[in-house]
């Protein structure tokens, strides 16, 4: 970490352009232009295994340089920060290898494809002794950071019920290619661990931790034709993730995750009953949160929607007039506000990995309680 006598700046690297690198590369561009923070960001290596693509993603992304190796950013005594938004076969080895240089990690979802390499890679961040972040993007979400709000003051009284589904379509078709989302070689799983993750995330973070599940997996199209090729390969993950789950405070939860829900584009819906109200969010509406209360006269009372763009809601001071909406985008710039923030502050970040790990425990009880059809108990880590 280095800069002036005001503000430290906090130097980072990037590995992998596509999808979530450009959506992480827009919130480090961005986030001090809407938030005060307590640090300058400098954007200083892209990295990719493609020279050509990587250089090009680096120049329109606004990166100081790029790198082919990831190993230069980290042995770069510059960087404080590897960002890590690479397919889930290389998490656990460059963070890994980040944590052991001193590096902080941040770290896309999920942290790993399985477990046991969720463990060697908390165990490498444990004994760096460095912070840690996982995207977990949607906790962010001002309508969403309002719901935690509501519950934290126990605004529905005991919560009873969760239930959620993230729904989206785009492997509907079976003439769609088999990327590396449908090889567990490289995604561990599929919809469980490529959706179920965010839900199971928002409902530790909203409810509480996990404590057993039944869950059922299914394959509903077990070939693919190869990108670029009329040759069929087979599909080894999972389509379609269910799971019954029961809380370790007694709440009772469903979760539901596939990309067969046809018509279905991003449908990422929770919602929360409590023996004083409710409230549902869905992320298609995303700046909308749902809430009911049972005070008030009977004859008035019902669900309303709260439009969670005044500058009283969570975020929302920092950008537009209240009904002028934000996106997408902007999660990661509010995860990255508070994460950069309580770096430099040496305050805890939050969601950090132990979160990432917590999460990836629950998916595997899921897998293995999808093998054995049983209830499994979600292991909850050292006491």
């Amino acid at each position: 970490m280095s800069g002036t006598m005001s503000k430290p700046t906090l130097t980072v690297a990037m590995i992998g352009y596509q999808f979530m690198g450009m959506a992480h590369s827009n919130a480090y561009r961005q986030v001090g232009r809407y938030f005060d923070l307590p640090c300058e960001v400098r954007m200083k290596t892209l990295v990719g295994r493609r020279e050509d693509r990587v250089r090009a993603a680096a120049d329109r992304f606004g990166w100081e340089g790029y790198a082919t190796d990831y190993r230069a950013a980290i042995d770069d005594p510059e960087v404080d920060i590897i960002d890590i938004g690479t397919p889930q076969d290389s998490h656990a080895e460059i963070g890994i290898a980040a944590a052991k240089a001193g590096k902080v990690v941040f770290c896309e979802k999920p942290m790993a494809r399985n477990l046991a390499e969720a463990e060697r890679f908390i165990e490498a961040v444990r004994a760096s002794g460095r912070p840690s972040l996982i995207w977990h993007n949607y906790r962010r979400v001002p309508a969403i950071a309002l719901a935690h709000q509501i519950l934290q003051r126990g605004e529905l009284g005991e919560i009873r019920h969760w239930r959620a589904t993230y729904l989206q379509d785009w492997l509907v078709n079976p003439q769609a290619p088999r990327g590396w989302h449908l090889q567990k070689e490289i995604a561990g799983s599929g919809s469980l661990g490529d959706i179920g993750v965010h839900i199971t995330d928002l409902a530790q973070h909203l409810i509480g931790p996990v404590a057993r599940v039944t869950g059922f997996l299914k394959t509903i199209t077990n070939e693919r034709p190869l990108p670029g090729s009329g040759e069929m390969a087979p599909v080894d993950v999972d389509d379609v993730a269910m799971w019954l789950a029961e809380f370790a405070n007694g709440v009772t939860g469903t979760f539901e995750a596939t990309r067969f829900a046809t018509g279905r584009k991003n449908y990422n819906r929770f919602e929360v009953n409590g023996s004083k109200g409710s409230l549902a969010f869905n992320l298609e509406r995303f700046n909308e949160l749902e809430v009911y209360f049972e005070d008030g006269p009977a004859e008035t009372r019902g669900w309303r929607t709260i439009q969670a763009t005044d500058g009283c809601h969570p975020f929302m001071s920092a950008y537009w007039p209240a009904g002028h909406v934000i996106g997408y985008e902007h999660t990661f710039i509010n995860t990255l506000k508070d994460a950069l923030t309580n770096l430099t502050l040496g305050q805890p970040i939050s969601p950090s990995l132990e979160d990432g790990l917590q999460n990836q425990r629950v998916l595997d009880a899921v897998e293995r309680s999808a093998a054995s059809r049983t209830w499994i108990e979600v292991d909850s880590g050292p006491t």
